[in-house]
């Protein structure tokens, strides 16, 4: 059963990201037992690059020792390039590391290297992942049609040219710099969908919930 009470999802195409070559077999295995399909090893940002551009993964998991910059390192450059999200799989819970982590772009975590703490992880993260993808696809279709011949029509009677519907106010995609905005626009093309930042937010909180 999946975290939400649904059935948990299997066959996944997982990219693993560790800095511990030796370890990954361990993480590898433990993706197995959970019916998952493990489509790369990365130890480095680099190759974590090359995996992504060649297996596009549903799901990717990096994998937190010692090395917290490395591990940080790799979660941002994947979640600049991978189409699915982001997982941190840590020895004990660090909410301090979790914080920094949904600020590069982790959309869950798993406080513990178990089967039940990885796979509710990666339930978690799927949910957060389609939550972020309706909300993009929402400001997409918000801006499309502001800029479309008719959009006028759906700001009329606001003085303030608001639209309609207040709650599209505040939704906001999220910032890249100027350079890797121009990479991913070439990379992407018009039809690809970039995901919002709502998935990070909630799991700042929830860290934040669990230092306090």
């Amino acid at each position: 059963m999946g975290k939400d009470g649904g059935e948990a999802r299997r066959g996944l195409k997982i990219l693993a990201a560790d800095e511990d070559q030796e370890a990954l077999a361990g993480t590898e295995a433990l993706l197995r037992e959970l019916g998952h399909e493990v489509t790369a090893i990365a130890v480095n940002v680099d190759e974590a690059a090359q995996a992504i551009a060649r297996d596009e993964p549903d799901v990717s998991i990096v994998v937190v020792h010692t090395d917290d910059e490395h591990a940080l390192d790799l979660i941002e450059e994947i979640g600049e390039f991978a189409t699915g999200p982001v997982i941190a799989l840590l020895p004990t819970e660090d909410p301090e590391f979790v914080t920094r982590a949904a600020e590069r772009g982790i959309f869950a975590y798993a406080g513990r290297p178990t089967a039940d703490a990885v796979q509710g992880a990666i339930e978690v993260a799927l949910r957060r992942g389609d939550e972020a993808r309706e909300l993009t696809e929402q400001v997409e279709r918000l801006e499309g049609g502001a800029r479309a011949p008719g959009g006028d029509r759906a700001r009329q009677g606001h003085p303030d040219g608001a639209p309609r519907d207040r709650r599209a106010r505040g939704v906001r995609t999220p910032a890249r710099p100027r350079a890797r905005q121009e990479q991913a626009r070439r990379r992407d093309g018009p039809g690809r969908r970039r995901r919002a930042s709502a998935a990070p937010q909630a799991l700042r909180l929830e860290a934040t919930q669990a230092r306090d």
